[in-house]
This record gives structure tokens, C-alpha cells and sequence, in this order.
């Protein structure tokens, strides 16, 4: 199972964000920004079971603010540019992992997950390949081997893959990308193949916008998602990037359109997070946006299968938005100063209201006292398997987190009497609404089904952080 740090050691390391905040005021001639209290959206994110993470811009590392905010709030990081073909092969056959190592360097030093973007994208390819001139055959060939290459460098490193990216029109509708127009619909599940052969234990994803409601984009990647499932591709999980505009959020829409994917199986996640509005900022329209994060971000904690949210960006100041959509800006949880703003504020109290609040910041997992757990497979077959698991705890709680491991390649398919996610092999496990308190000596139960292969008799379960005996 991912091990996290203390809290102790992130409130050391948020003293420091303080710290190079104030400097980096300093420096910029503004006043040092006030930061947002104790505890972390990470902290409040993985007490929910899902993952709270930031695009990092690999050129702003350097910059201490910058890189002290993405390693205590978020424990999930995305290569804005880093890992995308233009980046990782300018020449053909010839790689430069600079960017892409410096990310996952990054994440491993700060105890974080790593969501590669992108491997397979109509946008941002090196001249060599937007303006060549390939047989179909080749073109195949020259997609899965960077496919197959790129996630073979980071395997084991990179949980989750954008393998394909924006392949569909408005009208739901394919694209008309380089790849589409010689090779058809095929390229999609080649390059799912590909990913999947080169690490099987990665998760894989399709990624769009605009795909956030119910509509003709949306109806189409449905479509697809679901030929791809009755082919046996691997796809593990759809993307929404959620590139919203303030005013402009259906939240309940949202948490549907993300409930028909799942229902399906699969994984779903808020890939690209940020909400726009027409500048100037003003207080009004900072607390209309903070009402629309908190609307996707309960759409997304209210779906069991929805593994997590990731923003596009950490402030307004190193935001895409102002150079594409003329007049439009301050779309991130932080300002252009690197303050916590009232978005901030309501995608943490989304996760808390969620069950993710970890309590003293020195003690993050409740006590349990002794606990033991029963963890049966039920019921077995080549490709699944149902189990029920029994926890007796020694302690009374009013809310309880339980975790183990599937074996690689297994996932969950669906669960029953809790909300679940999985994040690699590691499978988290939060009460219901309705089951949450246990008084001392009660028994908690719960029971899921697999895919990709069976769980296995006596797997070792954790509540609250300590491993329970077999019981």
C-alpha cells in the first residue's frame, strides 16, 4: 500500500510554503499572501480516498512557492507539457526525458501519484510528424512504438495514462487527426494495447472537453468507450477535463454524466480542473466560482468510482486561460500573488464535508484500537471475483477508512456498502452515510466484485492505518 507522511511533516513543509511565500512577495513587490490553515486539501483528499492533483508547469520547479504549494497540497501530479510528443520526441526516435524525469522525481521525493498526459494527441506533434508524409503502416508502427517506448520508461512510476486525448468533434464525432484520417477508429485501441503491453499495471484513460454533461460529445465518447469494452481493449477509466466557465456549472448534471461512465465499469476522474471567468475579477464572481468548484468536486465524491480531481494550474499567475480565451483569466484555486482563494476554501470543504477531514493534524488516522478482518473470496473465475470482507474494530467510530491490495492487473468492478477507489493495486474503503458509526467491538462489512483476474483468501486489510490481524 502507498505509504503517506505525517502530518507533522507537512506542517513543517506548509511552514515553509509561508516562508517562501513571504520571500517570493518580497521579490515581486506584493504583500505576503496569507495561507490557508491546517489541514491540506491532500490530507482532507486522501482521508476521502481520492487524489487531489495539480498540472505542474516543469519550468516553474525551480520556483520555491510554486513547488512547495504542489508538494503539500496536492498528492497527484500531471506534466502540463513535459510528457507530450512535441516534448519527450522532437526528433524521430530520439527522446529527451528531461522534463518527464524531473516530474517523476518530483512525486517520488513528495510521496506523490504521477498522471501521464499525453501519449497519443492530434495537438502539440513535433514537425517531424505533423508535416510527414507516412504509409499507414508506418504511422501505425511510429505511434505505438513511441506509445510503447515512453510508457515503458516510466513504468511502475506512472499510475494513471492519458493514453488517448481530444479524439472527438463537438457533434461526437471522430476527429479528423493525422492518426484518424489513415488509420480510422483503429489507432485508439492500438494504442490502448500498446500502453497496456508496456505496463500492465498502469491505469489507462481516454481524455476530452467538454465531455462533462450529457450531449452529443459526450453520447459519442460513450459510444466509443463502450465498443472498446465489448472488444476487450483495455481501457480502465474516461477523463473530463471540466475547462469551465463561472456561472456556467450544472453540478447534478455533472455527478450524472459521470455516474453513466462508471456505471459502465470504469474509472472515472476530473482531469484538467479550472473555471474561467470575464476579467476583471471581482469578489462576486470569486464566490460564484468557489460555489462551482464545489459543485464538481461533489459531483465527483458523490460517484464511489470517481478516483479524484486534478486542477489545471496552481495559480492565475501561470494560467493557460488569459492567452486563449481573450479577456477571460483567474481561473485557478490561487491568485496571481500565490493566495489561497475562495475556491481554495470550497474544494476543501467539499472533501471534508465528504468525510475527509483527518482531525489533529498530529494524529491523522483515528484510533482503532485492535482490530481483526475476514477478507473472503466468495465466489471466483478466470476473469473476477466476489468478496466480502468483516472488520471487527476494538474501538467506537463515527466514520472508519479501510485499505488493501489487489493483486497487479486486478481491478475493481464494483462494491457495496461503502465508496470505493483504487489508486494502482491499493483499494481504499469509506463508510456510507448510513454505516459509519460502529460502536466498540462492532463488526463493519463490506463486499465488491472484480475484473481482470480474482483477489485472493486472507489479503491482509488495514483500518484507520493499522493493519488488522486475520480474524
Amino acid at each position: 500500500m502507498r505509504q503517506h507522511r505525517v502530518s507533522t511533516v507537512r506542517r513543517l513543509a506548509r511552514a515553509t510554503v509561508a516562508a517562501s511565500a513571504a520571500a517570493a512577495a518580497l521579490a515581486f513587490g506584493f504583500s505576503a499572501p496569507s495561507q490557508a490553515a491546517d489541514p491540506s486539501l491532500r490530507e482532507v483528499a486522501e482521508s476521502t480516498g481520492r487524489f487531489i492533483g495539480t498540472a505542474v508547469n516543469d519550468g516553474l520547479l525551480s520556483n520555491g512557492t510554486y513547488s512547495d504549494i504542489v508538494s503539500t497540497e496536492f498528492d497527484s501530479v500531471t506534466a502540463e507539457n513535459a510528457m507530450k510528443w512535441e516534448a519527450v520526441e522532437p526528433q524521430r526516435g530520439q527522446y529527451n526525458w528531461a522534463g518527464g524525469d524531473r516530474l517523476v522525481q518530483f512525486a517520488q521525493d513528495n510521496d506523490q501519484l504521477v498522471y501521464g498526459h499525453t501519449l497519443v494527441w492530434h495537438s502539440q506533434m513535433p514537425g517531424w510528424l505533423q508535416n510527414g508524409s507516412f504509409s499507414n503502416n508506418e504511422l501505425r508502427q511510429i505511434m505505438t512504438d513511441h506509445v510503447t517506448t515512453q510508457v515503458s520508461r516510466y513504468k511502475g512510476q506512472v499510475q494513471r495514462w492519458d493514453v488517448v486525448n481530444e479524439a472527438f468533434n463537438e457533434d461526437g464525432s471522430l476527429r479528423q487527426s493525422k492518426f484518424y484520417q489513415q488509420l480510422g477508429a483503429s489507432y485508439i485501441a492500438d494504442s490502448f494495447r500498446a500502453a497496456r503491453a508496456a505496463d500492465p499495471d498502469a491505469k489507462l484513460f481516454i481524455n476530452d472537453y467538454n465531455t462533462e454533461l450529457d450531449n452529443a460529445k459526450s453520447d459519442g465518447l460513450y459510444r466509443l468507450v463502450s465498443d472498446l469494452l465489448a472488444q476487450g481493449v483495455p481501457i480502465d477509466g474516461v477523463g473530463f477535463q471540466n475547462h469551465l466557465i463561472v456561472g456556467n456549472v450544472n453540478g447534478p448534471a455533472i455527478r450524472q454524466n459521470l455516474q453513466r461512465f462508471a456505471d459502465l465499469g470504469l474509472e472515472v476522474a476530473v482531469t484538467e480542473l479550472d473555471i474561467r471567468m470575464q476579467m476583471p475579477s471581482d469578489s462576486s464572481k470569486l464566490q460564484q466560482q468557489a460555489r462551482d468548484y464545489r459543485a464538481v468536486a461533489d459531483a465527483c465524491l458523490a460517484v464511489s468510482r470517481c478516483s479524484g480531481i486534478t486542477v489545471w494550474g496552481v495559480s492565475d499567475r501561470d494560467s493557460w486561460v488569459p492567452d486563449v480565451f481573450e479577456g477571460q483569466g483567474a481561473a485557478c484555486p490561487w491568485d496571481e500573488n500565490y493566495r489561497p482563494k475562495p475556491a481554495y476554501d470550497a474544494l476543501r470543504d467539499a472533501f471534508v464535508a465528504a468525510g475527509g477531514d483527518p482531525g489533529d493534524p498530529d494524529d491523522p488516522e483515528p484510533p482503532t484500537g485492535d482490530c481483526s478482518a475476514v477478507f473472503n473470496v466468495s465466489n471466483r473465475w478466470d476473469t473476477g471475483s466476489v468478496v466480502s470482507v468483516t472488520v471487527r474494530t476494538g474501538q467506537a467510530l463515527s466514520g472508519w477508512r479501510a485499505q488493501f491490495d489487489l493483486p497487479a492487473g486486478v481491478s475493481l468492478a464494483n462494491g457495496w456498502n461503502g465508496s470505493f477507489s483504487q489508486s494502482g493495486s491499493t483499494v481504499t474503503v469509506a463508510n456510507a452515510a448510513y454505516n459509519g458509526t460502529v460502536p466498540a467491538g462492532g463488526t463493519i462489512s463490506f463486499g465488491f466484485q472484480t475484473s481482470g483476474g480474482a483477489a485472493q483468501d486472507g489479503t491482509r486489510v488495514s483500518l484507520g492505518g493499522q493493519e488488522c490481524a486475520a480474524g
